[in-house]
């Protein structure tokens, strides 16, 4: 039997002879419309070299004189696992274009250890890059073109994915986008920690090793859990977060919940100007609302 180096249960294991594991994510849902919702949904390549592509949904019955808002989603998984494809993204992300109204863009950025960060937050930027570049009528995908509204940008992500929506969201503020206005972003059970504990945190001591694990595997040359990528406390560059209104959901059962808590403290004393609030779901666990659709306090 071969021997384990990295044993990241649920995610993936890691062999001495450099094979991967990886023990979720790893299905592929074809692009068909919902039948559920009437979502429309395709997929599209971005950059074919390096294997960038996206998930667009468009809900049925879009007016194109009334264009609708551009939801643009990071999916989590630990920066090691799942696809903008795969079953648990699919479902979700089809009630959210129905429930909302809104266009999705849901990226497929590559993944960790075979594309180290900072490859996942360079992939999602270009993504953006791709995604922006129709605004004003330009680009060459019409559900984009011909029903986004430029001016109603949001980004979102679970879990890694949080974490990326948070990242893209400072470089928005930092280097802009012509003809996109980004007006918030939505952050579930965001990955953030710290080499120190927060408030509530003590209980979860274990939990920080198995993180900082997992973050020095995917970023190898991370100076660790004080690393601004995934402490934002540590970041001179917070305050230029590039929106006005930041919602963190926190679940009640999820280690990482703390850390949503004082992420919306330390936001608040950067000196950014915008809105932050932090929604609690009691009783629920780590990104719940992907499996729990059909719960009232599973959508954004």
């Amino acid at each position: 039997m071969a021997e384990v180096v990295h044993d990241f249960f649920p995610l993936m294991t890691v062999y001495k002879d450099g094979q991967i594991e990886r023990l979720a994510g790893e299905v592929f849902v074809p692009p068909q419309s919902d039948p559920e919702t009437g979502v429309q949904i395709k997929d599209v390549q971005i950059d074919p070299e390096i294997n960038l592509s996206a998930r667009l949904y468009l809900p049925k019955n879009v007016d194109p004189v009334q264009k609708i808002p551009l939801f643009v989603y990071f999916h989590g998984g630990g920066f090691v696992i799942e696809s903008a494809f795969s079953p648990t993204y699919h479902k979700y992300l089809s009630l959210v274009a129905a429930e909302a109204k809104v266009a999705i863009v849901s990226v497929n950025y590559r993944l960790a250890p075979e594309y180290p960060l900072r490859i996942a937050y360079e992939d999602s930027w270009l993504a953006l890059k791709w995604v922006t570049s129709h605004a004003n009528g330009g680009g060459r995908e019409p559900w984009l073109k011909d029903n986004a509204d430029f001016n109603c940008v949001y980004l979102g992500g679970d879990s890694a994915g949080g974490n990326i929506a948070h990242h893209i969201a400072i470089r928005v503020g930092l280097e802009k986008l012509d003809g996109m206005k980004l007006e918030g972003i939505f952050l579930a059970c965001p990955f953030f920690w710290g080499k120190d504990p927060v408030d509530g945190e003590e209980e979860n001591l274990g939990s920080k090793d198995i993180f900082e694990k997992l973050w020095l595997f995917v970023n190898l040359n991370s100076s660790g859990l004080d690393d601004p990528l995934i402490n934002p406390e540590k970041d001179p560059k917070l305050s230029s977060l590039g929106c006005d209104k930041v919602v963190v959901y926190v679940a009640g059962k999820d280690s990482l919940r703390f850390r949503g808590f004082y992420y919306k403290e330390v936001l608040e004393k950067s000196g950014w100007p915008g809105t932050v609030e932090v929604v609690e779901v009691k009783d629920e666990e780590h990104v719940f609302h992907l499996s729990a659709t059909d719960a009232e306090n599973a959508m954004p």
